[in-house]
């Protein structure tokens, strides 16, 4: 059996998971990777993807997070997410009629060039939510 370790995932709403589990895989921005018991401490910040959850006795739980950071220490990690979602609660409609709203706004904006590319990187990280979530 795999060593335990602590897990915290927290959004500006709620605690998420707090958990012993074997194994995380967290969407960081330099590329995926994976934690285990007394692991290196470091920091990262995220990307928008999924976090992969591994508990104690095997069973994988997906949540999506859409950015934030990472906080690896030798007994666990916590995640402080932007905005998280686990993946059996999360609204692909709800999704879809966002990235409309951006396409719409991105549309009909003016020729300001720092609000245009504000409005381009939020549907950029709203379409790849969505492939996540379709590809999950």
């Amino acid at each position: 059996m795999a060593e335990a370790m602590n897990f915290e995932l927290v959004s500006p709403e709620r605690l998420l998971v707090s958990e012993e589990v074997e194994s995380v895989v967290v969407p960081g921005t330099e590329g995926y990777f994976t934690v285990l018991a007394r692991h290196a401490p470091f920091m990262s910040t995220l990307k928008p993807g999924l976090v992969e959850v591994r508990g104690l006795s095997g069973e994988v739980h997906k949540i999506f997070v859409r950015g934030g950071f990472a906080d690896v220490t030798p007994t666990g990690l916590t995640i402080l997410a932007d905005q998280a979602t686990r993946l059996e609660d999360f609204d692909a409609a709800a999704l879809a009629d966002e990235i409309r709203l951006a396409e719409d706004h991105l549309a009909n904006m003016g020729d300001d060039q720092t609000m245009r590319v504000s409005a381009e990187a939020k549907l950029s990280e709203l379409r790849e939510a969505q492939r996540w979530i379709i590809s999950a």
